[in-house]
């Protein structure tokens, strides 16, 4: 493969892009995201998630806290803050 046949991605907005959609997905704006992620022992304010995700250079441990509240929303809204343990949570890939 040649240098000329491969596709250059700017990865920083990938994932910028990435996670926004994700929340836009399930309805979630970043100062709801803080509030959840408290839940979880997570202390993020609303100001740092956006430098985060603005800068789009978040860690993968930022990005994985971030999918387990997303696909454990309805519980952690609504079952009176009982939260999954974390070494219950199990990771779904997609492809």
């Amino acid at each position: 493969m040649k240098n000329s046949d491969l596709i250059i991605l700017d990865w920083k907005d990938q994932s910028k892009r990435l996670l926004k959609s994700e929340l836009v997905k399930k309805g979630l704006t970043t100062d709801e995201l803080s509030i959840l992620l408290s839940k979880i022992g997570i202390n993020e304010t609303k100001a740092s998630i956006d430098n985060k995700i603005s800068r789009g250079t978040f860690s993968l441990s930022f990005y994985l806290q971030c999918r387990y509240i997303l696909d454990n929303l309805y519980e952690i809204q609504n079952k009176n803050n009982n939260v999954k343990p974390i070494n219950d949570i199990s990771i779904k890939y997609h492809s």
